[in-house]
């Protein structure tokens, strides 16, 4: 690995004007891994080796950092920032929590996927003690046209002024393989993250979607996003920024944030949909009507199943499990994957491939929850050949071993 100082100065080569000729070549040459080697064999007669190396290992990165940032071509990225940064729709949605702050310290700041929406309404002081990345933060916030508006500092968070700061936000990094953050998990450490709150009203803290819930202290809002069904990360937020006691929120994909739809709270949140709560509600138990509900990953995190199924007029179809079921009057939610109800009996293998062949069922993904089994055995034994595609859900009816036949309900709310 690279001396920071050699690793910044081999960024400097990338980021200069022959650098850049290089980068925009292998773009215009669309250079895939099977391609890399030979292009990298041509481009060293023009170029230096070390040069060549770095564009290529940078182009790698630009097309990986695609699914994430609508400008990736032209950012630039290690890859433990790329793994580290949340995608921009994450980031455009956070960074509306800090309306009203007039400087925004970014601790932590990465390679800048934050710091860019932070900066596009704010002054910001972004901090991180690796050089590399704090040079990068900068050039992708000159990406983006937002470099006027940051200030860099190197050096450890923990011993950076915060003078003239109003709002913080602060990701701390996640020791490797760690789902569950805890108090000394990170670096700095939560506890640390959460006593900001105490010289800076204003704090939003960054953690993996398995904080645990009883992390947070009493007063400060936990927020579960998600980018479609694909549970992204948490957000604590400080009692001066918490608005409830748990919130789950559910991003489109990609980088264009249109539109708008206000569904709890108050307001409208752009391009995305917010569903909060966290009082203590219980759900009746019944069997499964006409239509199942599939919580997004982020409301069943959050722990605010109940609240939805207040807001949806559905009821439970088992104690401990999270479906939730509705009669006739059933509509497509954006915190739920919805589901027509076309079968519905208990657990029975044997029968199931003639109860499937009767609904003209040819194909079928296998929902399991609350119920063992193995999924791809079960999908070798089916043998369908009907016309429709269909959801199988495994679950279980009031502790009983059940079987949901399905299909999607569409257009699903966008």
């Amino acid at each position: 690995m690279a001396e920071p100082a050699e690793a910044v100065a081999r960024l400097e080569a990338l980021l200069s004007p022959r650098g850049r000729e290089l980068l925009d070549r292998l773009r215009r040459e669309a250079v895939t891994p099977q391609t890399a080697l030979a292009v990298s064999t041509r481009l060293r007669a023009e170029y230096p080796a070390e040069l060549v190396g770095d564009a290529l290992a940078q182009h790698e990165l630009r097309t990986r950092a695609a699914a994430k940032f609508g400008r990736a071509a032209d950012m630039v990225f290690t890859r433990a920032g790329l793994e580290q940064a949340s995608s921009e729709v994450v980031a455009a949605h956070r960074a509306r929590r800090y309306d009203g702050a007039r400087r925004v310290a970014d601790l932590c700041c990465g390679i800048g996927g934050d710091l860019v929406a932070l900066a596009a309404g704010h002054r910001v002081l972004a901090v991180d003690r690796d050089p590399l990345h704090l040079r990068m933060a900068r050039a992708n916030a000159e990406v983006h046209g937002v470099a006027a508006n940051v200030t860099t500092l190197a050096g450890d968070v923990r011993d950076a002024g915060l003078d003239g700061v109003d709002a913080v936000f602060v990701d701390p990094a996640r020791r490797a393989g760690r789902r569950r953050l805890r108090a000394g998990d990170s670096e700095p450490p939560l506890d640390w993250c959460l006593r900001l709150a105490g010289r800076v009203g204003r704090v939003g803290i960054k953690a993996a979607p398995g904080l645990p819930r009883e992390a947070v202290p009493p007063g400060w809002e936990l927020e579960f996003v998600a980018v479609g069904r694909e549970l992204k990360e948490a957000v604590a937020w400080s009692p001066a920024h918490a608005t409830a006691a748990r919130r789950a929120t559910v991003l489109p994909g990609g980088h264009t944030l249109v539109g708008g739809h206000t569904l709890v709270g108050g307001h409208t949140l752009v391009g995305g949909h917010t569903l909060a709560g966290g009082a203590a509600r219980t759900v009746e138990v019944r069997p499964p009507g006409e239509f199942l509900y599939d919580p997004n990953p982020a409301v069943t995190r959050a722990g605010l199943v109940a609240d939805l199924a207040r807001m949806l007029g559905a009821w439970k179809i088992d104690e401990q499990i999270a479906f939730l079921s509705a009669g006739a009057a059933a509509a497509p939610t954006p915190f739920a994957r919805t589901l027509r109800v076309i079968d519905s009996a208990p657990w029975n293998q044997k029968r199931l491939p003639q109860r499937l062949r009767a609904l003209d069922v040819g194909a079928v993904d296998i929902r399991r929850r609350g119920l063992a089994g193995d999924v791809e055995a079960l999908h070798r034994r089916l043998r369908l050949s009907g016309s429709r595609r269909a959801t199988l859900v495994m679950t279980r009816v009031n502790d009983q071993p059940w079987a949901l036949v399905c299909l999607e309900v569409t257009p699903p709310v966008s």
